[in-house]
């Protein structure tokens, strides 16, 4: 490819804060990249310390710029940064990608453009590269010891009050949860054909809604443990689906009663599970 490092690795040199953060930024965009996973602009704000997503359009447009500079083949990563609402990125993307008018494009049109550029940037195989070319460092997880913990925790104990009454209280109480209070009751210890249950399962009409929750006595192993859990259910419930000739169409959320661990948010991100958390009965039930 085209320049030599030492000339790369300035690209997004500079002490604005935009520059500052897109140095940051842009390590956390290419573990996505590898993952596989979108990543929501409010999501990523938290990661990279920046207060308003909205900060994150300067950011990402430096990074796309830096990118182009090195070589124009390389897929614009900043495409992996969505808006929750519409699940689109921005349209300031209009400016490094190859078409017109991007903006006053039809939603379907813009998904389908979204497709064919994440299958572009989760295909490139030069991601490490690019961050040499820059002189950036990959992240890297150290929770590994937390990770053996997780893998070792023993069932069959009983489930605990705690659990039970705040899987309850979210099976009755979808709205808790962002879900309308006029779906049925959540069906509580699915099981799945694996034997494998999941806490709570909400129909949606043809979309199934699994939730897994983990009450204020979850430590963060046992959150971790929620996280690959949610993995897991995502894939069996709609294999599920798929042998029962449906369209294979879900969501899947681990619940917490209390706050999510800071530790944790890299892995929820590489790993695109969504989470609620400190959620808790309102007073109006008590």
């Amino acid at each position: 490819m085209a320049k030599s490092k030492s000339l790369n690795s300035t690209l997004l040199s500079g002490d604005s804060f935009s520059k500052i953060k897109a140095r940051v930024t842009l390590p956390y965009l290419v573990r996505q990249a590898k993952a596989g996973k979108t990543i929501f602009y409010s999501e990523l704000a938290l990661e990279v310390d920046v207060q308003n997503p909205r900060n994150l359009n300067n950011v990402l447009g430096h990074i796309g710029t830096a990118l182009k500079q090195i070589d124009s083949t390389i897929p614009q990563i900043q495409c992996l940064v969505i808006n929750k609402q519409s699940h689109l990125p921005g349209d300031g993307i209009e400016g490094f990608i190859d078409v017109k008018n991007y903006s006053k494009l039809p939603r379907t049109q813009k998904q389908e453009l979204l497709n064919r550029a994440l299958a572009q940037i989760f295909s490139f195989s030069k991601w490490d590269w690019v961050l040499q070319e820059l002189g950036l460092e990959p992240i890297e997880f150290d929770i590994s010891k937390l990770i053996e913990k997780a893998k070792h925790i023993k069932g069959g104990g009983g489930e605990s009050k705690f659990h039970k009454d705040f899987k309850e209280l979210i099976a009755n109480n979808p709205s808790l949860i962002g879900l309308s209070n006029n779906l049925d009751k959540g069906k509580t210890e699915y099981l799945l054909p694996s034997a494998d249950s999941i806490d709570v399962v909400f129909d949606d009409k043809s979309t199934k809604i699994g939730v897994e929750v983990k009450s204020r006595i979850s430590n963060d192993d046992d959150i971790l443990r929620g996280l690959f859990q949610c993995v897991k259910y995502k894939y069996l419930i709609e294999a599920e689906q798929v042998v029962k000739n449906h369209e294979p169409d879900s969501r899947v959320i681990l619940v917490l009663e209390g706050q999510f661990p800071k530790s944790l948010i890299g892995v929820k991100n590489a790993l695109g599970i969504e989470v609620l958390d400190q959620i808790s009965k309102p007073s109006d039930l008590k």
